[in-house]
C-alpha cells in the first residue's frame, strides 16, 4: 500500500458487492495505486476495472483490504469483505452497522 494519507468519508453499504469501491479521484488524493486491472461482473455486466490496496477503518476497527478503484462510480461502496472481516453486519431496520461474530471457516 503506497498511500500515506487518510480521508473521512461517508460510503454506501453495498451488501451484493464483494470488495470495497473507491472513486479513482478519492484513490489518486490518498495516493492508492492501481495493482493490476480485472474483469468484474456488475449489474451492467462485465467491466474491466483496476485494483489496488487500502487501509480501511471501521469505527474502532481497520485492516488492509483489496479494494477496486473506478473511474464510473462517484461514491464509496463498501463491500462485505471488509465488514464481515472487521466483524460488522448490517442492521436493515436501523439501517445502521452493527457487530457481528468473526467467522472461521
Amino acid at each position: 500500500m503506497e498511500g500515506r494519507h487518510s480521508e473521512k468519508v461517508k460510503a454506501l453499504v453495498d451488501t451484493g458487492a464483494t470488495l470495497t469501491t473507491l472513486p479513482k479521484s478519492l484513490a489518486d488524493k490518498l495516493g492508492i495505486k492501481s495493482m493490476h486491472k480485472e474483469s468484474v461482473r456488475t449489474g451492467a455486466g462485465i467491466i474491466t476495472i483496476e485494483r489496488g490496496e487500502a487501509r480501511i477503518k471501521l469505527y474502532d476497527k481497520e485492516g488492509p483490504f483489496k479494494i477496486w478503484i473506478s473511474d464510473f462510480v462517484d461514491k464509496v461502496l463498501l463491500g462485505v469483505v471488509v465488514l464481515q472481516s472487521l466483524g460488522f453486519e448490517v442492521d436493515p431496520i436501523g439501517e445502521k452497522l452493527k457487530p457481528a461474530e468473526l467467522l472461521l471457516y
